[in-house]
């Protein structure tokens, strides 16, 4: 049996050493596979803004919501951007509709929002096809999702980052160009992703 769904563990100490040292993080982009692997490929975007990453490879928005207090609000950033969403789709801790996703994504928003955490959130990235779940044309589901999130966080004042329109493909899916599996992106999408991430955050930033 898994003795640690969220992963609490895995940033444990670096959070504790924050925490000790109260040198607090500008941003904590909270994520999955996408984001853990954007801080591993550029470190110097995230060292150089201030930003943290705190993505963990394979995790849906539950396993996001319940380490959110250790590994963001804990460490008071002035802004959060949450990146989730794709690995519910793929059913990777089992069946999960649109509403549970967004329920989980809404719990993690009103959390940083009751700690004056500026709230960014981000569309899913494009995917026609998960090579590991081949069958599941995911692309009406994102579109459903990437709705309710530009709908929610205007009507909640939050700032909404959308990667999606910027890495499409005409199947609307991640092009080879962007990314070797159609899921996962590679250097060059995340060199397009950091403008429009910096933007966002400004964004929140000035609405303070």
């Amino acid at each position: 049996m898994e003795q640690d769904w969220a992963a609490l563990n895995k940033y444990r100490e670096e959070n504790i050493k924050i925490t000790q040292s109260s040198i607090w993080p500008e941003v904590v982009f909270m994520g999955d596979s996408i984001t853990e692997a954007w801080a591993n490929l550029h470190p110097k975007f995230f060292d150089s803004n201030n930003y943290l990453g705190r993505g963990i490879g394979g995790q849906t928005t539950p396993q996001m919501l319940i380490r959110f207090t250790a590994d963001v609000l804990d460490l008071n950033p002035k802004a959060v951007v949450i990146l989730g969403g794709t690995n519910d789709i793929t059913e990777n801790t089992g069946t999960s509709s649109i509403k549970m996703i967004t329920d989980n994504i809404k719990a993690m928003a009103y959390l940083a929002e009751k700690k004056n955490i500026k709230v960014i959130l981000s569309s899913v990235l494009p995917v026609n096809n998960y090579p590991w779940r081949p069958g599941l044309k995911p692309v009406s589901k994102i579109e459903v999702l990437k709705a309710w999130l530009q709908n929610f966080t205007q009507e909640n004042g939050y700032v909404y980052l959308d990667y999606f329109d910027s890495l499409r493909d005409e199947n609307k899916g991640l092009p080879k160009r962007f990314s070797e599996d159609g899921v996962h992106p590679n250097s060059i999408a995340y060199r397009i992703m950091e403008p429009l991430a910096i933007e966002a955050i400004k964004k929140a930033l000035r609405n303070q």
